[in-house]
């Protein structure tokens, strides 16, 4: 019988062929699939946070575990009543206008994407208003933005801005991060959140609140 702590072991080295395997023989043996997916998969993404928040591995090991979790999430979803996965909404994320970087934003999406999450990625150099209108078009509820420029910090705010005079600002709660992006800025501008790394907004949904948090 597989042991789920193999999974989360598996999960944590990077290991994506044999979390693979060890989740198809998991499903084969009669495990539930929510019970690989809480107890082997999002318990060993917990254990890789907290390992990243205290300077243990990297963002390429956090990768490595965000590829492995996305391809068991993929073997899982078919057979996931609705809502197990864990969908709260419809997110739009991306880089502000005039910040080229994406690492960070790309982190946030494929470990939101990996527990079942509906992702809109506009890339970077995104504009205040390709932001609103893709929160209109895909009816969001939640807009993670990152800033890796001082120069480009003031965008976001330009961008909370344009989606109040939209009339969207009462339905979509702002999320901001970037090495430049405190929590004081964030508050400041009129973001929801704050995280001071990509694993940050995730943790949130793994129900681990160190790295990202309300404001306020």
């Amino acid at each position: 019988m597989v042991e789920l702590a193999n999974i989360t072991e598996s999960l944590i080295k990077g290991d994506e062929a044999s979390v693979i395997r060890l989740v198809q023989t998991a499903l084969a043996e009669g495990a539930k699939p929510a019970e690989i997916l809480n107890r082997g998969l999002i318990e060993g993404m917990n254990v890789v946070g907290e390992r990243m928040e205290n300077g243990d591995i990297f963002i390429p090991e956090v990768l490595l575990s965000a590829r492995c979790m996305t391809a068991a999430v993929n073997i899982l979803k078919p057979l996931l009543g609705a809502g197990e996965v864990g969908l709260a909404g419809k997110i739009v994320i991306g880089t502000v206008k005039g910040d080229l970087h994406d690492i960070g934003k790309s982190l946030v999406r494929l470990m939101l994407e990996s527990v079942g999450f509906e992702i809109v990625d506009l890339g970077v150099d995104v504009t205040p208003e390709k932001f609103v209108q893709a929160v209109k078009e895909k009816n969001a509820n939640l807009v993670p933005m990152s800033a890796l420029l001082t120069t480009t910090k003031p965008i976001m705010k330009l961008t909370i801005e344009a989606i109040k005079e939209s009339g969207l600002r009462d339905r979509v709660k702002v999320m901001v991060g970037g090495a430049p992006v405190t929590s004081k800025f964030a508050k400041d501008i009129g973001a929801d959140g704050y995280a001071r790394h990509g694993y940050g907004v995730l943790s949130a949904q793994y129900a681990n609140r160190k790295r990202m948090r309300p404001l306020g």
